[in-house]
């Protein structure tokens, strides 16, 4: 085994069996303990590494390396993985495994067990993510949305009926409020959205 040591065994995702666990020989622990804002940025400033990284962060387990480059492939190409070429695979899959993913290794951010083909997450990536990501927002949207919906309702009945104050108060000016709530709602969750995407390369922000 090239890195020695222990196997990790990696917990599949909710609703597989347990026959579908993929494992990782782990490391030989990395000389690079920690990683400075250079690093970081150097590491980034690959578009392909940004690919690996944000790939094995969204499958949030192990992934074989023909996987990782046939999918960074076909960003690239701009096709479905199914339509790329052999050669479109083999060029990605030479420049990961004989470039990025070793340098991603000798910094700690990921594993690479040559026997499995697999590669997955070290503890430095999680220095890598604090500069790519931000903290969600946790609002529910939708419940945003409907509180308005619900809110115009009621503001709009009163209105009509003329009710208490509300007869002082005409049905344009209560319709320019409700337009008015919804266009900063709409506002606040494209903000909110840009930020949620703060992990993603930036290459791939328009597919998403």
């Amino acid at each position: 085994m090239p890195f020695g040591g222990r196997q990790r065994v990696c917990a599949s995702r909710p609703g597989t069996s347990t026959a579908n666990h993929r494992t990782l020989t782990d490391p030989i622990v990395s000389t690079k303990e920690s990683l400075s804002q250079d690093d970081v940025f150097e590491l980034l400033s690959s578009a392909r590494r940004r690919y690996v990284l944000y790939l094995l962060r969204e499958a949030d387990e192990p992934m074989k390396l023909t996987e990782l480059a046939s999918q960074v492939a076909a960003w690239e190409y701009d096709t479905d993985v199914d339509d790329l070429t052999e050669q479109e695979r083999k060029r990605v899959y030479v420049s990961l495994y004989q470039t990025h993913i070793p340098h991603l290794h000798d910094a700690g951010v990921v594993a690479y067990d040559k026997d499995t083909g697999m590669v997955a997450l070290e503890p430095n990536a999680k220095a890598v993510d604090n500069y790519l990501e931000t903290p969600e927002s946790g609002i529910s949207w939708e419940w945003v949305y409907l509180a308005l919906a619900a809110t115009s309702a009621v503001l709009l009945t009163l209105t009509v009926l003329d009710f208490l104050f509300f007869e002082a108060v005409s049905e344009s000016a209560i319709a320019i409020v409700i337009l008015a709530a919804f266009l900063i709602a709409a506002v606040a969750h494209t903000i909110s959205r840009m930020q949620a995407k703060q992990g993603v390369p930036s290459e791939l922000k328009k597919r998403l």
